[in-house]
């Protein structure tokens, strides 16, 4: 399935945003699959109706009667099956996209309930303390992000490695 020229009715528009990346187009493809699943459902709830005796249909349903409903049943049952098919090749798509792209499992497993993500983005894990023991600085501290705690991180390595190298210079300067 081709996300740059797939229009769900012929008049819709894609947004280019979708067309912008690889990975783009793979989260595309794979709304169309959720999309494609409902038509999916609707199909095999339509085809029961249609194996169902003429008998039980009520007045007013649009169900078609005599030879029309086992056509009808049959063209039903072929576009099930064809969107079956579809769905099964979008989605080991996606599957080799996400293999090819070696995303670590880690980054697609889903967060555990209730979890509620910071502002910032993904954090580091917080010590377990019931607030009583956490101070002011903790406190902001928790609020930042992973990206920005790598950065705080290795902030400090480098004052520490500043210190250490002025440590050593001073030292070199008493001893000559």
């Amino acid at each position: 399935m081709d996300a740059a020229n797939d229009t769900e009715d012929g008049d819709e528009k894609i947004d280019p945003i979708w067309t912008s990346s690889r990975t783009a187009r793979q989260i595309y493809a794979l709304g169309e699959v959720e999309k494609d699943i409902s038509k999916l459902l609707s199909l095999a709830a339509s085809s029961i109706s249609l194996l169902t005796l003429p008998q039980t249909d009520a007045l007013d349903s649009p169900l078609p009667q005599g030879e029309e409903r086992s056509e009808q049943f049959v063209l039903e049952v072929s576009e099930y099956f064809e969107r079956l098919d579809q769905i099964h090749i979008n989605i080991r798509s996606s599957l080799a996209h996400i293999r090819q792209s070696r995303i670590a499992p880690s980054a697609i497993n889903a967060p555990s309930p209730n979890f509620v993500p910071q502002p910032a983005g993904v954090g580091t894990p917080s010590p377990s303390s019931d607030g009583a023991e956490a101070e002011a600085g903790e406190k902001a501290d928790s609020k930042r992000g992973l990206q920005e705690e790598r950065v705080n991180r290795d902030a400090w390595r480098g004052i520490l490695d500043a210190l250490t190298r002025l440590k050593e210079a001073r030292k070199q300067e008493r001893t000559s």
